[in-house]
């Protein structure tokens, strides 16, 4: 098994005690920042950052996958890990202050072991760039809830669910990359074989 690590972050103009005041409230915050792809969202224990505990599934690439997530401020006001009970899946929310405290680059960075084989090959490949596109307009969403952003535009980016097939064309060229390497290899190791 290879791990699998996915990494998005963004500025957002908003000092970090802020953001993560956002981030940290699980019941009334967070699901804001949703795309649709995050079905049956429920707060099933807490709801405010140390040892809450939320369930959804998750939709993308015509794929569901349910999530059970314990969270754990790692470092309080700063870092918020959410396991996954049934899996390897670790995501983590961390804020670094930027501009001397007035604005905040939020990280979120999500790993898991991934599996063998060609299956595995598309998941490393696939996987981290549905789940960016995910993330980037989670991040979009954030920018929204700081005070002054006007609700429709929240409910504007709420409302799109991310699909590989907003990437289609970066989806054919690695596809068409990975092929010309795999002919390319195969060519050379025949030239090999006939001398």
């Amino acid at each position: 098994m290879s791990r699998v690590v996915v990494k998005q972050e963004s500025v957002i103009p908003a000092r970090p005690d802020t953001i993560f005041a956002l981030l940290s409230d699980y019941k009334v915050q967070r699901p804001k920042i949703l795309t649709p792809n995050f079905l049956n969202y429920q707060v099933e224990k807490g709801g405010k950052g140390n040892g809450t505990v939320v369930s959804y599934r998750l939709h993308a690439a015509n794929r569901e996958r349910p999530y059970h997530m314990q969270v754990e401020e790692t470092v309080k006001g700063q870092i918020l890990t959410e396991r996954d009970t049934n899996s390897s899946l670790v995501t983590t929310w961390s804020l670094f202050p930027e501009q001397r405290g007035a604005a905040t680059r939020v990280r979120i960075t999500t790993e898991w072991e991934g599996s063998k084989g060609i299956g595995g090959f598309f998941e490393r490949t696939f996987a981290p760039l549905g789940l960016k596109g995910i993330y980037e307009k989670m991040l979009q969403a954030l920018l929204f809830l700081l005070p002054g952003a006007a609700d429709e535009e929240v409910t504007a980016v709420q409302s799109e669910e991310y699909s590989p097939l907003t990437n289609l064309g970066i989806f054919t060229l690695l596809f068409g990359l990975v092929i010309a390497i795999a002919f390319g290899i195969h060519y050379l190791s025949r030239g090999r074989l006939l001398e």
